[in-house]
């Protein structure tokens, strides 16, 4: 008996001991159900008290947006694959929003939509998060968008400026060079301190990576941050993607910075949008969007500005990118986001098949901020270039109908063929705000007219070394924003006529 007894206190003691360290705790959760699952969103019911846009969360870690708030049942936006989620599973409240990280740490990454990494270089180490959706700024807390946002991009700087807070949209028919545009003006923010932002909604992975290729091989992925939603992703990232862009951006814009957010593209954000509304049962409006699909932009393209010093005197400058449909400006969304923003450029399909490239037409672009953000010199050079090359197109059109043109309207097509030309320009071929000038006061001025249009290129390079070699106290006022004045005009005219005339001079003895 005693040996059971001692066998018995061997066994159990290890256990009672075991048990001692356990102590019971209790979780106190809110669970409901799924009703039903569809492709990004699902139907829940059991929730006594939720709020709208309020995070749960599913089994597997997936997470979802209250966003129809019924009596019986709620319509729940899926951030993620909603294949592994079944009817019945349980659905638990987070009671709070969906958030993402913020900070200096997202440099240099890929994330998605909600901040975590999709390249190999680990985890983020982000010390805050602030919510997608934040009201944008008041009024009174806006500065005026007066500092200029170079492009790098002639026909952009001289002719559609875009200023740091500006919302300017892009837009234009599939594969007209949108997105160069807008990775050209990212690269071109070299060494002025601008922060970018690139956010990718429902593009094709091999397009991103593209990008990302160029960014990197220009030096500009260490001050940017990638965010990918792509088209093979849940329709609630793809919706999110934008807003939490935007907050990112935000973070930066509050302690001080510009920043620069491109978003890409606005169409495939407004077609994953109408999918969930369609999947939740909204009722459509016109082309089936939902009636609040103006709102979601606004809303999105207002937290766009310049703020005042004394609320941290940073700027967020927003790049929206829209495809139209054969060449129809007109449609739905491009109307919309073209009355949102403030102003446009616009890519044609035709100017692309001609080979006029980046393929902007003037004509139907804008920019409501104009002449106010651009530098002093650029505006005196550039000022009437809209102007006069408006009339040389329509006189153009004018002169295929007839042979006998007086000698005015060959001088005024002659002088027009050559800004046309130099208005072309390389992807990534970025200029530097003195070259801009020097070139675009060569063709302007004239001084351009005699040169075969085969080599205006060589020409162009000319004016520009000229200007760099002989007068670079004039290139180095002009790329600090100070005025030309009417002498240094003369000035700058004659050192470009003279480099002209000895290239010209050096190619006839060549060929002597």
């Amino acid at each position: 008996m005693d040996a059971f007894a001692t066998l018995a206190d061997t066994l159990f003691d290890p256990l009672d001991m075991a048990l001692g360290q356990v102590s019971a705790t209790v979780e106190i959760a809110e669970i409901a159900h799924v009703a039903s699952v569809g492709n990004g969103v699902a139907q829940i019911t059991g929730f006594s008290d939720l709020h709208a846009d309020e995070l749960v969360r599913f089994p597997h870690g997936v997470m979802g947006i209250a966003s129809n708030l019924q009596e019986h049942q709620i319509g729940v936006v899926v951030l993620g694959d909603t294949d592994r989620l079944r009817p019945g599973d349980k659905v638990q409240r987070t009671g709070r929003v969906v958030d993402v990280p913020v900070g200096h740490a997202l440099l240099g990454r890929v994330v998605d939509a909600m901040g975590r990494p999709l390249d190999d270089a680990g985890p983020i180490d982000a010390k805050d998060r602030l919510p997608v959706e934040r009201p944008a700024p008041p009024i009174m807390h806006r500065a005026p968008v007066d500092e200029p946002l170079q492009t790098g991009i002639k026909a952009i700087d001289a002719a559609i400026p875009i200023g740091r807070g500006q919302r300017e949209l892009i837009l234009g028919d599939r594969q007209t060079g949108k997105t160069a545009i807008a990775v050209d003006t990212i690269l071109n923010q070299g060494d002025n301190g601008v922060i970018s932002v690139y956010c990718a909604v429902g593009q094709r992975a091999s397009a991103v990576a593209h990008v990302i290729a160029s960014l990197r091989k220009g030096g500009a992925l260490d001050r940017t941050i990638v965010m990918v939603a792509g088209g093979d992703d849940a329709p609630g990232l793809q919706f999110i993607a934008p807003y939490a862009a935007m907050t990112m951006a935000e973070h930066f814009m509050a302690q001080g910075h510009d920043v620069l957010v491109v978003l890409d593209d606005l169409t495939r954000h407004a077609r994953a949008y109408r999918e969930l509304s369609l999947l939740l049962r909204r009722p459509p409006g016109r082309e089936a969007y939902p009636s609040d699909i103006f709102y979601i932009h606004s809303r999105l393209l207002e937290r766009a500005t310049h703020l005042k010093d004394e609320y941290g005197g940073g700027s967020l400058t927003a790049l929206p990118v829209v495809e139209t449909q054969a060449q129809n400006i007109s449609a739905y969304i491009p109307t919309n986001l073209i009355s949102i923003t403030d102003g446009q450029v616009y890519l044609s399909p035709d100017l692309f098949e001609k080979g006029q490239l980046p393929a902007i037409d003037i004509g139907a672009s804008v920019s409501r901020v104009g002449g106010k953000v651009q530098r002093p010199a650029f505006r005196t050079v550039a000022g009437n270039l809209r102007l006069m090359y408006a009339q040389f197109e329509e006189l153009e059109s004018f002169a295929r109908f007839g042979t006998q043109l007086d000698q005015e309207t060959r001088h005024k097509l002659t002088r027009g063929r050559r800004v046309r030309e130099v208005l072309k320009q390389g992807e990534h071929a970025h200029l530097d705000v003195p070259a801009q000038i020097a070139v675009l006061l060569a063709a302007t001025e004239g001084l351009f007219d005699q040169v075969a249009l085969d080599d205006m290129a060589k020409a162009e390079h000319t004016v520009q070394e000229a200007l760099r070699a002989q007068d670079p106290e004039l290139c180095d006022r002009m790329a600090r924003g100070k005025p030309l004045s009417q002498a240094d005009r003369e000035k700058l005219v004659a050192t470009l006529r003279n480099a002209l005339s000895d290239t010209a001079n050096e190619a006839g003895n060549g060929n002597a």
